[in-house]
């Protein structure tokens, strides 16, 4: 089974209620071999929702001791919405469910989506809220990876590379 960014398979949870439909990712939704998620909304955040970045370093950043994190320690990295409002722990919620979940299907592989700060993987909006990137993976994709579970983007995505994956998985 191959996790998929659901907003990338035609479900509208962006933060701005809409999606990111990607045509290739649609087909192998319909045979069978993708499993949609959206860690955001796993982690109790509505859709639409105020749009949130990571502040003070990036997803890797926040699982540095591991796979569990403690908010009452305190952190120089939080992920923080437009409004100023730490989302965190929502945050971390929905990665911690994205993986339990990996586990449970037995997923070696997530389709992402880019730019993220729950999926983002390689470069991430820099938190100023001004379209600026910075290196990074997001909250989720940073915890997959920590996990063993291969991620990419939807930015990697050519029919060769996505038959690559799922003959993988037969």
């Amino acid at each position: 089974m191959i996790l998929v960014s659901a907003c990338l398979v035609g479900i509208n949870c962006r933060y701005d209620g809409r999606n990111n439909l990607h045509p290739l990712l649609v087909q192998a939704l319909v045979s069978g071999h993708l499993l949609p998620i959206c860690p955001e909304q796993l982690g109790g955040l509505p859709t639409p929702r105020i749009p949130a970045e990571i502040q003070g370093g990036s997803g890797e950043d926040l699982f540095a001791q591991g796979p569990e994190v403690d908010l009452s320690q305190p952190s120089k990295v939080r992920v923080l919405d437009q409004a100023g409002k730490d989302r965190t722990s929502a945050f971390l919620m929905g990665a911690k469910e994205v993986a339990d979940l990996a586990q449970k299907v037995g997923a070696h592989t997530a389709i992402l989506k880019a730019r993220s700060p729950s999926c983002g993987c390689g470069q991430i909006y820099n938190g100023s809220f001004s379209g600026q990137l910075k290196a990074g993976d997001g909250v989720t994709a940073a915890l997959l990876k920590k996990i063993g579970i291969n991620v990419f983007t939807e930015e990697h995505i050519t029919p060769e590379f996505l038959n690559q994956i799922i003959t993988k998985l037969k």
